[in-house]
């Protein structure tokens, strides 16, 4: 789901003319008053505008991941991919850790503690 604050009349007509959104799926929603985007930190007071704020949110309520950009920069689907899936492979595997590089099931993990410290490339490249 996106939420902004923009009508969902603005949503329509960015639905409806933005070639990069013909196919979505999924819901749109509005924040018009901008009470979401004060819950979670990403309002703009003074521009009564929301940073582009994207939330990984567990079902039972937990933030498992959060990201925040500013109005300009786009995000990378992909880069959300790996982080969902990797969010998902932690809530199976709570005692190991996903580097920067794994994209899935199968990669390399890490299992942190202090014997790791300082030995992150040497783990990953043996």
């Amino acid at each position: 789901m996106t939420v902004s604050t923009d009508t969902q009349f603005v949503h329509l007509a960015w639905k409806r003319e933005e070639k990069e959104l013909a196919n979505v799926q999924f819901p749109m929603g509005a924040d018009t008053t901008g009470n979401l985007g004060r819950m979670f930190g990403v309002y703009d007071e003074g521009s009564g505008l929301t940073l582009r704020g994207t939330f990984v949110i567990s079902p039972d309520g937990m933030l498992m991941n959060s990201e925040v950009n500013f109005y300009n920069m786009g995000r990378n689907i992909d880069e959300l991919l790996r982080k969902f899936k990797a969010n998902l492979y932690l809530a199976k595997k709570p005692s190991e850790g996903c580097p920067s590089k794994w994209k899935d099931e199968g990669d390399a993990t890490l299992t942190p503690g202090p014997e790791m410290v300082g030995r992150v490339h040497e783990a990953l490249n043996d």
